[in-house]
C-alpha cells in the first residue's frame, strides 16, 4: 500500500469534481470490480486499525500475566533458587516450583482459551450484524459491506444510513448529516454538493465533504469516496483516542475488586512473615510462607472466570436470539431496571396496514391513495412501514403505469417538518407536488381543502373538524396522515422546504399497527423481574392511549413532547420517575429522558430502531437494537436482537443477571474463604511452635480449589435471585468477606486444637515438646494433613452453601458440573495424605478417629454458615 492518500481535505473540497474522479480513475457510474480490488491495493482497506483482532501474542501476554499470576511467578522464582539453585544436589526439589508452575499455566491456559473464544465469539457475532452502503459500479447500484468499499467508489446516501467512508459530495437534495460522533454537535448540518468559499475552524465544516462515522438524518445524496479506513478523519481521531476506551461499570468493578484483594494481600502476607519469623527463628522459611499465604489470598482465577462466563453467556444468548457486540454490556443488561422502549414495531407487530384512504368528508377515495402512492414509490429516502403499506395497497386496489410518470424532484423528510414531498410529471407535462406527513403539520402548509366536490379556502372551522375526524380515529387505535398537493407548482432552480406552501388538502391515510399477542405478558414479566417499562413515542397520544390500553397500560397518564419541553431537568426528573408513557418526542427529548432517569441511578436500556432512536441509544447504559434496524441504530446499539420481541429481551436480561451472578459467587466465595483460612493461619502462628501448614501444601491446597471454581461459569442460578436488577458493589464484596470469613476460622482453631492435644500426640507417642526430632517431624506431618483435609473440605463444600441463600442440597442444587468437579476435588486431597506424592508434601497417613471429628466439624461448620448466611441476608438485602 502506497502513502498516495495524504491529502489536505480542503483542497479535495475545491478540487474540481471532475480532477477528483480523474484521480481515481472513476466517473459517476463509478468503478469497475477489477478496478476496486486496485485501488484497494493501492489505498488501503476501509478498516479501522483498533477493531482488528487483537495479535496472539498479545492475547498470550495478557491471560499469563495479570497481576495475580505475576505474583505467583515471582513466588516460583524464589522457590527455585532456594530449593534448587542454592542448596546441595541431595537437597534439591522442584516440586514447590512445579505446583506454582502448574497453577500460572492453568490460569493462564484458560483465560487464554476463552479470551481466544471471547475474540472469535465477538467476531462471528459481529458478522451477523453487518451494516451496509449502497455502492454504484458501473452503473449497477448494489448492498456492499463498508469494509469492501474503495477510493472512486461512488455511494449513494439516503436517511438512516452511516456515511462509510470520507466522501465527495457531488449531488445532494435537502442532504443533512448528524457529526455528532465527530464534532460533538447536537444539531444537524446541512451539506451541499458546491463549494463555497467560507471561513471555517475544522474540516468538518467543508460543506461538500461527509465524513466516515457520521450519519444522514434527511435527504440524499451521491458521492464518491476519496479516504478510507485509517486515512479517513475518523481513522485518526479513533488512533488518538484508541487508548482511551471508556470503562462500563463492569470493568470498574473488577478492578476495584482486583485491587481489595490485592490490598488486602499486601497488609496479611507481610504480617504473617512477620509472626512467623519472630516466633520460629527461621526467616527464610517464614519468607516463603509469607509468599504461599499471599498466593492463597490471590483468586487467579477471576479473570479466567469473568472470561468464561460471558463467553458462554454471550454464546448461549445467540442462541436465544440476543447478539452481543459488546461482551461487557452483559453485566449491565442484566442490570436494567429500566427499559426505554418506542411503540411501533416493539410493543406492536411491526407490520402496519393500510385501513382507509379517505377523502376529507370521510369517504373511501382512490385518488388520495393513488397520490399517496407516487409520493412513496418515487421518494428516494427511508422507506418506512407506512410506505411499505401504501405502495402495496395501491398494486393491489389501483392499475398505475409508473412508466407514464417522470420524478422531478423531491423534499426529503426530517423530524421537524414531519412530512416529505415529491414532485411528479406526467406524459403530457402536467407537474404535481404531492405532499404527506403528520396532520398538524400538513395543515399548516394547506390553506386549501377538496371539500365535498369542491376546493375551498381552508378556515379555522373546517381544520377544527378535520382535527376532530383525525382524533376518532386515532382512538381507535388508527394512526393517519394527510395528503395534500398543488398541481404545476412553479419553481426557480431546485425545489425545497418553501415551496411547502399554498396546498390543497385532498385525505388521509389511516394505519393499523396492532399489539403483538405477546406484550402483555412480556411486559407482565419484565415487571416481574424488576424492569419498569417507559414508552417513548413520537406517536400521538390518542393512538399510543389506544396500543397501550390493548397491553395492560390502560390507567397510564400520558406525558407529551410540548409539556417536557417547557420543564428544568429537575422537573423532568421527577416526571420520568412517575410517568410511563411520553408521546410526541422528539429525537432529542427521548435523549434527554434517558440521561435524567441515568443521573437519578437507574441502569437505563433503550431499544429503537430508527434515526431518531440512535442519540438515546448511545445515552443509555445499554443500547438495544434489531438485525432490521437501520445503519446508525445498529452502530449505536450495544445488544441486538434477531427479532423485535419483548419476550426475547426479558430472556437475555436473565441471561445477564446469571452470568453476573455466577462471576459473583467466585469472588465473594474465594474471598471470604481466603480471608478466613488467612485468619487462622494467623492465630495458628502466634501460638504453634512449627509452621501451620508448608508453603508448598498451602499452594497444592489452594491449586485444587482453583479447578473446582473453574466449574462455577456453568453452576445455576436460583430462580428468585434473576428476579431483581444486578448491580456491582465492591462494598458487599468487603461486607461479606468480614462477616463470612471467620466462620471457617472457628472450626480450624478447634481443628488445630484437636490435632495439637489428641489426634498428634496418640499417633506420634506424646506431646510435642515432649518427643525426639523424628517423632516431632511425624506429629507435625500429621497436624498438616489433619489441616489440609479439614481446609478443602470446608473451603470446598461451603462454595455449595454459599452459592445460595437457601438450605443447600436440599432447597437448591448445584449444576451437575459444578457438584462433580468439587467431589473429585475433595476426594483427591482426602486420600493425598497416603499416598507417596503426599509423603513429598510434607503429609502423613491420618488416623481412623480423625474422619469421625471431621464429619461433625463439616456438619457443624455448613450449619453456622447458613445461620450467620441468614443474619447476613437480614441485614444486608442479598447474599450474592
Amino acid at each position: 500500500m502506497t502513502e498516495k492518500n495524504k491529502f489536505n481535505y480542503e483542497t479535495m473540497s475545491q478540487m474540481p469534481i471532475e480532477s477528483v474522479f480523474g484521480k481515481y480513475d472513476s466517473s459517476k457510474s463509478g468503478v469497475s470490480n477489477q478496478q476496486a480490488s486496485d485501488l484497494r491495493e493501492e489505498y488501503g482497506e476501509n478498516v479501522i486499525s483498533h477493531t482488528k483482532k487483537t495479535p496472539l501474542i498479545v492475547q498470550i501476554l495478557k491471560a499469563y500475566f495479570t497481576p495475580f499470576t505475576i505474583v505467583l511467578i515471582i513466588l516460583a522464582i524464589i522457590s527455585f533458587m532456594t530449593d534448587y539453585v542454592l542448596v546441595s544436589p541431595a537437597e534439591r526439589d522442584l516440586t514447590g516450583v512445579i505446583i506454582i508452575v502448574v497453577m500460572v499455566t492453568l490460569s493462564g491456559t484458560m483465560t487464554l482459551i476463552q479470551s481466544v473464544k471471547s475474540n472469535n465469539a465477538a467476531e462471528k457475532l459481529g458478522n451477523l450484524v453487518k451494516v451496509t452502503a449502497t455502492v454504484v459500479r458501473k452503473g449497477k447500484e448494489d448492498e456492499l459491506p463498508i469494509e469492501e468499499l474503495v477510493c472512486g467508489d461512488v455511494i449513494k446516501l439516503s436517511a438512516g444510513d452511516m456515511i462509510p467512508a470520507d466522501i465527495r459530495l457531488f449531488q445532494t437534495k435537502d442532504l443533512f448529516v448528524s457529526q455528532a460522533a465527530m464534532t460533538g454537535e447536537s444539531y444537524p448540518v446541512e451539506k451541499k454538493a458546491h463549494f463555497e468559499v467560507v471561513e471555517h475552524s475544522s474540516e468538518t465544516d467543508l460543506e461538500n465533504i461527509a465524513y466516515m462515522g457520521s450519519n444522514v438524518v434527511s435527504g440524499s445524496a451521491l458521492g464518491i469516496v476519496i479516504a478510507v479506513g485509517n486515512k479517513t478523519l475518523f481513522g485518526q481521531i479513533a488512533k488518538d483516542v484508541s487508548g482511551t476506551k471508556k470503562l462500563t461499570s463492569f470493568d470498574i468493578g473488577i478492578n476495584k475488586t482486583s485491587w481489595l484483594l490485592i490490598r488486602f494481600m499486601l497488609v496479611m502476607a507481610p504480617t504473617v512473615f512477620l509472626i512467623n519469623g519472630l516466633t520460629k527463628g527461621d526467616w527464610l522459611e517464614a519468607f516463603m510462607f509469607g509468599l504461599s499465604v499471599a498466593v492463597g489470598l490471590t483468586p487467579e482465577m477471576l479473570p479466567m472466570i469473568v472470561t468464561t462466563n460471558l463467553v458462554k453467556g454471550a454464546s448461549s444468548m445467540a442462541k436465544k436470539g440476543t447478539i452481543i457486540k459488546n461482551l461487557n454490556s452483559i453485566q449491565n443488561f442484566g442490570a436494567i431496571d429500566i427499559l426505554c422502549t418506542d411503540k411501533t414495531g416493539t410493543l406492536t407487530q411491526d407490520k402496519i396496514i393500510l385501513e382507509y384512504h379517505m377523502d376529507v368528508d370521510g369517504n373511501e377515495d382512490a385518488r388520495v391513495l393513488r397520490h399517496a402512492f407516487f409520493n412513496s414509490y418515487y421518494q428516494t429516502g427511508l422507506k418506512n412501514l407506512m410506505d411499505k403499506a401504501i405502495i402495496e395497497s395501491a398494486e393491489e386496489e389501483l392499475d398505475i403505469n409508473v412508466s407514464n410518470y417522470n420524478k422531478v424532484d423531491e423534499i426529503p423528510f426530517d423530524f421537524q417538518r414531519r412530512r416529505m414531498s415529491v414532485v411528479i410529471e406526467d406524459v403530457n407535462g402536467k407537474t404535481q407536488m404531492i405532499t404527506k406527513g403528520a396532520v398538524e403539520e400538513m395543515l399548516e402548509i394547506s390553506n386549501y381543502v377538496d371539500y365535498q366536490g369542491k376546493v375551498i379556502p381552508l378556515t379555522e372551522e373546517l381544520s377544527q373538524t378535520i382535527l376532530k375526524t383525525v382524533d376518532d380515529l386515532n382512538e381507535d387505535g388508527l394512526r393517519v396522515i394527510a395528503v395534500a398537493q398543488k398541481t404545476n407548482p412553479s419553481v426557480v432552480g431546485e425545489f425545497s422546504i418553501k415551496d411547502e406552501s399554498d396546498m390543497v388538502l385532498i385525505g388521509y391515510l389511516a394505519f393499523l399497527d396492532p399489539p403483538k399477542e405477546t406484550t402483555k405478558d412480556a411486559l407482565k414479566a419484565l415487571k416481574d423481574h424488576g424492569v419498569g417499562v417507559k414508552v417513548l413515542t413520537g406517536d400521538n397520544a390518542l393512538v399510543t392511549k389506544s396500543v397501550c390500553k390493548q397491553v395492560g397500560l390502560a390507567e397510564e397518564e400520558l406525558i407529551t413532547g410540548s409539556e417536557i419541553a417547557k420543564m428544568t431537568d429537575e422537573e423532568l426528573t421527577i416526571v420520568a420517575e412517575e410517568f410511563n408513557i411520553f408521546v410526541k418526542l422528539s429525537p432529542a427529548q427521548k435523549t434527554r429522558l434517558v440521561k435524567v432517569l441515568r443521573e437519578a441511578g437507574h441502569t437505563v436500556g433503550f431499544m429503537g430502531d430508527g434515526i431518531n432512536d440512535a442519540p438515546a441509544m448511545k445515552e443509555a447504559d445499554v443500547g438495544i437494537s434489531v438485525d432490521t434496524a437501520v445503519d446508525i441504530a445498529k452502530e449505536s446499539a450495544d445488544v441486538i436482537l434477531l427479532e423485535k420481541d419483548l419476550m426475547i429481551l426479558e430472556r437475555g436480561i436473565l441471561s445477564g443477571r446469571t452470568i453476573f451472578g455466577n462471576i459473583m459467587k467466585y469472588v465473594k466465595m474465594t474471598a471470604s474463604s481466603n480471608f478466613g483460612n488467612m485468619f487462622s493461619v494467623v492465630v495458628a502462628s502466634i501460638f504453634l511452635p512449627f509452621l501451620p501448614m508448608l508453603p508448598l501444601q498451602l499452594l497444592f491446597l489452594n491449586l485444587i480449589y482453583d479447578i473446582s471454581c473453574m466449574s462455577i461459569p456453568w453452576d445455576n442460578m436460583d430462580k428468585e435471585y434473576l428476579e431483581e436488577p444486578k448491580k456491582w458493589d465492591s462494598s458487599s464484596i468487603g461486607s461479606f468477606m468480614r462477616w463470612l470469613g471467620p466462620t471457617s476460622s472457628i472450626f480450624d482453631i478447634t481443628t488445630y486444637a484437636l490435632m495439637y492435644f489428641v489426634i498428634c500426640p496418640a499417633v506420634a507417642g506424646g506431646s510435642y515438646h515432649s518427643l525426639n526430632v523424628e517423632q516431632q517431624a511425624l506429629f507435625v506431618a500429621v497436624f498438616h494433613a489433619g489441616w489440609f483435609v479439614e481446609s478443602l473440605w470446608s473451603q470446598t463444600l461451603v462454595i455449595h452453601t454459599l452459592r445460595t441463600p437457601k438450605l443447600p442440597f436440599l432447597q437448591s442444587n448445584a449444576s451437575f458440573i459444578l457438584t462433580t468437579i468439587t467431589s473429585i476435588g475433595i476426594a483427591v486431597g482426602s486420600i493425598l495424605p497416603f499416598t507417596a506424592f503426599g509423603e513429598n508434601l510434607g503429609l502423613a497417613p491420618l488416623p481412623s478417629n480423625y474422619w469421625g471429628f471431621l464429619a461433625v466439624t463439616i456438619v457443624a461448620y455448613l450449619v453456622l454458615v447458613m445461620f450467620v448466611k441468614k443474619i447476613y441476608v437480614n441485614r444486608f438485602g442479598e447474599l450474592l
